[in-house]
């Protein structure tokens, strides 16, 4: 087992790290840019390095500056977390040239995954049902005219780096196309470094579901599947496992078909591999996510398996602690992603300090957060504030807790989404287990509330 792990990353991720490390006694190294010096994921480490001003190309996306922190911190190992590094095959295979194992994927691994094409292909090789796309990388829009009229509407253009919805456009007529193919491209470029796109067939109507899967050097095995059909702008916001309203049939189809892709890449570390399920039971390849996920709690508290523990153990070069006939499954988890945005701004990012912090609890509750009362929410980094999730021994009791621990949560100095998440949670449709990706979900503007759920 390694003996000091850095943490390449920040926020609830990196807080969640440093807690598994802890409990398997491995010293840990934060890193910080200097907006962070403060926060929770530096005090809890037990060593620290600034790497950086505030801005994260020049800190936490700083190849040199996060290796050279490693370096001088005597670590054996890195955690990218999520985001930032996390899918980066180039700052992977440079870990291996300097002797630090790489909590993760192999960088061939990551090569594929991080473009969307490759791993679509990928999926086409290993017979996983996948949807049609563009046959080559559109550049400009008159290449992406062309691969329209040959793929056909409605489509969906997205970045071949892409991920978290960005560089991602609805194509519902050639009109669209002209619209939005600059505005893809420029979103592509600045998040992703790669202006390249490409044209996937857009289904209406569908589920998004996501099969957890674990892979050592001798086998694949699969966690279950979460339902991530909540979404806003392609930002998922509430995650559950197991979907509901999945018959055990398609269920077993799916996690097979995501463990058949694994296998076929000879997957080691934590991954999810991502599918569109429509109303007939039918599924399709979306993407493959070599990383650990922000949504990873709900299959946590599913399964018992502390999957950022395993990621840990397998990387230094431990096997599976488990095989695939002893994953049980015990009741519903429900996670609820709560955000610093402004619904009276068109949902805009919303940055300032936390006055006041109260974080749920009670039976069934966990909270993941790196925020505390007087720390300040920054314009250059992600806006999740905390996860909440809840477990019940069934669907109804998790819904129950769920209302329950966001309505007790409050979040002072900053709008934030709670009056929204409240909003869905008690929506006929999600009760109901019929969210798709086209659902609404009340995304009105937030007026008239109460102001014990402003948030």
């Amino acid at each position: 087992m390694f003996q000091r792990v850095l943490i390449a990353n920040r926020g609830e991720i990196a807080v969640r790290v440093i807690r598994a490390c802890r409990e398997l006694g491995i010293q840990t190294v934060a890193v910080y840019s200097q907006a962070d010096r403060d926060a929770m994921h530096v005090r809890l480490a037990d060593h620290s390095v600034c790497i950086g001003p505030a801005p994260a190309g020049h800190s936490y996306l700083n190849v040199p500056n996060v290796i050279s922190a490693a370096l001088i911190s005597g670590v054996d190992a890195i955690h990218p977390g999520v985001g930032f590094l996390a899918e980066n095959a180039y700052f992977a295979e440079i870990c291996g040239q300097y002797d630090l194992a790489y909590i993760g994927p192999s960088p061939e691994i990551l090569e594929i995954a991080g473009d969307k094409s490759a791993a679509v292909r990928a999926a086409r090789d290993a017979d996983v049902p996948t949807l049609p796309t563009s046959d080559r990388r559109l550049v400009d829009l008159q290449t992406a005219r062309a691969e329209l009229r040959e793929l056909g509407l409605p489509a969906m253009l997205k970045a071949t780096a892409g991920g978290g919805g960005r560089g991602m456009r609805r194509i519902l007529n050639s009109g669209d196309l002209a619209r939005e193919f600059s505005r893809a491209q420029a979103e592509a470029k600045s998040s992703f470094s790669n202006p390249d796109l490409y044209l996937e067939r857009l289904l209406l109507g569908v589920r998004h579901i996501e099969v957890q899967i674990l892979g050592d050097e001798k086998d694949v095995i699969s966690l279950g599947e979460r339902d991530c059909s909540v979404q806003r702008r392609h930002q998922k916001i509430i995650e559950e496992s197991p979907a509901p309203r999945l018959e055990d049939r398609t269920r077993k189809r799916i996690a097979d078909a995501a463990v058949k892709l694994a296998r076929k890449l000879n997957y080691h570390n934590a991954g999810t591999v991502e599918f569109l399920l429509d109303k007939n039971g039918d599924f399709f390849f979306l993407e493959l996510n070599a990383r650990i996920q922000v949504e990873h709690p709900v299959t946590e508290l599913v399964t018992g398996v502390d999957i950022v523990k395993e990621q840990i153990s397998l990387a230094a070069g431990a096997r599976l602690s488990l095989n695939q006939k002893a994953v049980k499954f015990s009741g519903h988890a429900i996670e609820c992603r709560v955000v610093a945005e402004d619904p009276d701004n068109n949902w805009a990012p919303a940055s300032g300090m936390v006055t006041d912090l109260q974080i749920p609890g009670g039976p069934g509750v966990r909270v993941d957060t790196h925020m505390s009362a007087g720390q300040a929410v920054t314009s250059h980094y992600d806006s999740l504030l905390a996860k909440v999730v809840c477990w019940g021994e069934d669907r109804t009791h998790a819904l129950e807790t769920s209302r329950r621990a966001v309505t007790e949560m409050r979040v002072g100095g900053l709008p934030t989404n709670l009056a929204y998440l409240l909003r869905v949670l008690e929506s006929d449709e999600f009760v109901d287990g019929e969210v798709t990706l086209e659902s609404a979900l009340g995304e009105r503007p937030l007026t008239g509330l109460t102001p014990s759920y402003q948030g």
